[in-house]
């Protein structure tokens, strides 16, 4: 496939089979909100009650306690993310290997497919989050210290442009090795391999095709991301500029114009959200498959499979690769 066909390969996803792939975007981003908004809201309604009816005396100690919760709840929503998320992978890496094989599934198709493989994708979604929020963690624990027991500012100031380097360096080493294991997700739904397997494979796979498989994330990131800013901002400020201009004294008008317009922007954003989520999934199936095709002639399996397939012969798994001296799975 040539640069621009994979460029626009998983927006064609989502236009091939919309209903299962954008609904099963939609059902991951509406679980992250309501597990977020379940989380945070009695929490935060509970807490300000406690913190405007405390005592001078125990207000130190309830500011405490709340923020120590508001830590630990925050586990809550990005424990649903990680596995909604790894199940988002998981579907649209069977909806894209489906559709390489011209086929449409429904909803309970793609969902039973992918929730075979769900707990290795949790599994390495879980290991990337934790790796990422240690890393900022250490820094930001950095900084904190050193403002706390370096009272100079110049010291200060040395330890965060240090702090800044290393971000600039971390970012270059995480677009790296983010591009090197992007297509862990794929080897562990298509080829049934478990974590270290499917980092080997991922690494093997995009060597040679580093920057190709760079550009073609980067660029997609760039398009989504633009877009959906442009659509989700432009009601909320649009609101805002009408609510100034109705009522430029703050009044009901102005209050409820702009509660109009946050929750018009809210919606789009869910919206919004499940789309680019779908992209982004999508285009890794689509760069892994383009890569086995380059590398492993996995375009001449596919046509034998469906020519296979056609004339009603059995056939096997096209993407697995068969184990030495063993029998082809099926494909199911």
């Amino acid at each position: 496939m040539g640069f621009g066909t994979l460029l626009w390969a998983p927006f064609r996803t989502l236009r091939r089979n919309p209903a299962p792939v954008f609904g099963t975007g939609l059902v991951v981003q509406l679980a992250s909100a309501i597990a977020t908004a379940a989380v945070f809201v009695p929490f935060l309604v509970l807490a300000i009650g406690r913190i405007e009816s405390a005592s001078t005396e125990d207000l130190d100690a309830i500011m405490a306690g709340t923020i120590g919760w508001l830590i630990l709840l925050t586990l809550v929503p990005v424990a649903v993310g990680v596995v909604a998320g790894a199940f988002l992978q998981g579907v649209m890496v069977v909806e894209v290997a489906s559709g390489t094989l011209g086929e449409r599934l429904g909803f309970g198709a793609l969902w039973r497919r992918a929730a075979r493989r769900i707990g290795p994708l949790i599994g390495w979604t879980l290991l990337v989050s934790v790796v990422v929020l240690g890393v900022f963690t250490l820094l930001a624990a950095i900084v904190v210290m050193t403002a706390l027991n370096a009272p100079d500012p110049v010291a200060i100031i040395g330890v965060v442009l240090v702090v800044v380097l290393l971000l600039l360096g971390l970012a270059v080493l995480g677009a790296w090795l983010g591009t090197k294991l992007a297509l862990v997700p794929s080897v562990i739904v298509l080829e049934r391999a478990g974590i270290a397997q499917s980092v080997r494979r991922s690494w093997a796979l995009t060597t040679g095709y580093f920057w190709r498989t760079f550009g073609l994330i980067l660029l997609v990131g760039l398009i989504v991301s633009t877009v959906a800013q442009t659509v989700v901002q432009v009601p909320v400020l649009g609101g805002t500029i009408v609510a100034v201009i109705l009522d430029p004294t703050g009044g009901a008008t102005y209050e409820a114009v702009t509660i109009g317009s946050t929750l018009v922007g809210t919606v789009l954003s869910i919206l919004v959200g499940a789309i680019v989520a779908v992209v982004q999934a999508a285009l890794i199936a689509v760069i892994y498959i383009d890569l086995r095709m380059r590398s492993e002639g996995l375009d001449l399996e596919l046509e034998r499979h469906v020519e296979a397939r056609e004339a009603g012969l059995p056939v096997t798994d096209p993407f697995e690769p068969v184990p030495t001296g063993g029998p082809a799975p099926t494909w199911a």
